[in-house]
């Protein structure tokens, strides 16, 4: 089953996702543990980090007597209580420890992080800032759908069920006696049996996963800037008080030990689809390259991390910094709502699924109930649109009725209706200025509507204006919401135009029709009268006359009709 989208333009920016089938995700995923050197070592291993020291008083409560008596006997001569002062030989002792385990990191005397520190949180910056490129194009895009991609892969049982059993066209081929409402509560049904089914172990790697997921989230989105700029400039280097930015380096502490292992292969390949969507149309792509050189970026930011971890006694820096050794790292919150996300996206994919199967089965229901009325002639789909036949053009809601005018136009209307219409146009005395004008405009509107759509579709080929502007933003390099938003202006202005040809024919069509009724009618004193030469029309057999009005009538009532059902199906 195809996955669905909630608009036009994330189609077609999602196709690349879309369109890997489950083999060519797994394939890729082997190429990556082929290709990768990435090590999957702990990110975080602090043992200190674990430890959850008691406060000073409670320490010092548990000292030896003797041991308390020396203490006591300092804090007389300092003027301190005793337990101040076993916290300062504590703090003292943790600041030489860390001058001599990471030296030129912390001044513990002057409570000053030095320009090492500084260097290394720059390189974990830029590490943050490759993860924060590929999230933006994937989970702050569309998280369901990535959970849907990652489920893929971690999951392919249950992937490959939920395409099968969860299929709207195979369960109505299967039970062609469904109604709608039937085949939607069966495909949610089944959908339903097959998220239950997924295992604990699955659900477990998903979790590792999007616990993960946040964790580089959170660490991507740290404001690394307003850190670093806390820094001043002296002539040993970039040097900050670190009670300044003290409670930040808290919260990037607990990110970095919520952190502890590296994402995984199915992670990263993910993330590298969604990152490479919009790049998947260039001529010069090439999949493996790319996901080489993005993987490799990958292995570079991991490995900054991990060292940033293993240089970095940040805990204990911290707990120097706010004489608080009882501070520990805290485990942040993320990722449990990856099933729910996921569940709730495959129920918009299904319900997009259904509603996409219903609306074109009656689509083929329309096409097939004017297939005599066409005389068995194939559509003439516009070239430049998409349709079954071409998924590379722009997107126009409108092709399909625009399709079935182009085909009337030809097979019916010059093959048959014009034969009795043209006459009327050109010899018709009309009683009423009024109806003359009508049927003048209305059978100008129709003999012009191959032109015009014609004209809409030379503009949606890839030289004409629409097709230009449209490749140009799909290409442009700009945000990803401006890029959308050009896409859209185009594909709106698209519609307007298409949807005006359609709205114009109708109102030609209806107006036909009413003057025609009037004709036959010969209703004095109504709007739509009769002509004043009608018997030169109907000579001698005037009966063949009024048939061949009321075959007329028939056949642009039909037109008229059928682009009202199509219309219908479409808002749907």
């Amino acid at each position: 089953m195809a996955e669905n989208q909630n608009s036009t333009e994330d189609k077609t920016l999602n196709r690349l996702v879309s369109q890997l089938t489950l083999e060519e995700r797994h394939n890729f995923l082997e190429k990556l543990r082929g290709q990768s050197t990435l090590s999957f070592e702990p990110l975080y291993e602090s043992v200190e980090a674990d430890e959850k020291l008691e406060n000073f008083v409670e320490q010092y409560s548990r000292l030896p007597w003797h041991i308390r008596l020396y203490y006591f006997i300092l804090g007389l001569l300092k003027s301190k209580p005793p337990a101040k002062v076993f916290e300062d030989r504590r703090i003292g002792r943790l600041g030489r420890e860390i001058a001599s385990t990471a030296p030129g990191l912390y001044d513990y005397q002057r409570n000053l992080l030095l320009a090492d520190f500084y260097r290394h949180l720059s390189k974990l910056k830029e590490a943050a800032r490759f993860f924060f490129t590929a999230l933006d194009a994937s989970v702050n895009r569309d998280k369901g759908a990535f959970y849907a991609f990652l489920g893929s892969l971690e999951m392919e049982d249950v992937h490959r069920r939920l395409q099968a059993d969860a299929n709207p066209a195979a369960i109505a081929e299967q039970f062609p006696e469904m109604t709608e409402t039937e085949l939607r509560q069966f495909v949610l049904k089944a959908m339903d049996d097959s998220v239950a089914a997924i295992s604990d172990t699955h659900r477990t790697a998903m979790y590792c996963n999007a616990r993960s997921l946040n964790c580089l989230k959170e660490l991507s989105a740290f404001s690394f800037d307003r850190a670093l700029m806390a820094f001043s400039t002296k002539p040993g280097g970039q040097t900050c008080q670190a009670g300044t930015i003290r409670t930040m380096l808290i919260e990037l502490n607990n990110i970095l030990y919520s952190l502890k292992e590296p994402p995984g292969l199915s992670l990263l390949e993910s993330l590298f689809i969604f990152l490479l969507q919009e790049r998947s149309e260039d001529q010069d792509f090439d999949m493996i390259r790319e996901m080489r050189v993005l993987l490799s970026r990958a292995e570079i930011a991991i490995t900054t991390i991990r060292d940033f971890n293993r240089r970095i006694p940040l805990l204990k820096i911290l707990r120097y910094a706010g004489r608080d050794m009882s501070l520990s790292a805290k485990q942040i919150s993320g990722g449990e709502d990856w099933f729910q996300v996921y569940r709730e996206h495959w129920k918009r994919q299904i319900d997009g699924a259904v509603a996409e199967f219903i609306q074109q089965r009656k689509y083929r229901q329309i096409v097939n109930s004017f297939k005599s009325f066409l005389k068995g002639a194939n559509l003439k789909v516009l070239n430049n649109a998409v349709s079954e036949n071409s998924r590379d053009g722009i997107p126009v809601p409108e092709a399909f009725a625009l399709s079935f005018l182009r085909t009337f136009y030809s097979v019916v209307f010059m093959a048959d209706l014009n034969d009795f219409l043209r006459p009327i146009l050109i010899e018709g005395e009309f009683f009423k200025k009024e109806n003359r004008a009508e049927f003048t405009g209305a059978y100008n509107d129709i003999m012009n509507i191959e032109i015009d759509i014609a004209a809409l579709d030379a503009r949606l080929a890839p030289s004409g204006d629409y097709g230009k502007r449209y490749l140009q933003a799909k290409q442009d390099l700009a945000p990803l919401p401006l890029k959308r938003r050009k896409m859209q202006i185009v594909l709106d202005e698209v519609s307007h135009e298409a949807s005006g040809l359609v709205i114009r024919t109708r109102n030609a069509l209806a107006g036909l029709i009413n003057v025609l009724t009037g004709i036959l009618r010969k209703e004095t004193g109504s709007k739509y009268d009769s002509l004043a030469n009608l018997e030169k029309f109907a000579g001698k057999n005037p009966e063949v006359f009024v048939e061949a009005a009321a075959e007329t009538i028939k056949q642009l009532q039909q037109a008229l009709q059928t682009l009202k059902d199509i219309d219908a199906i479409g808002s749907q």
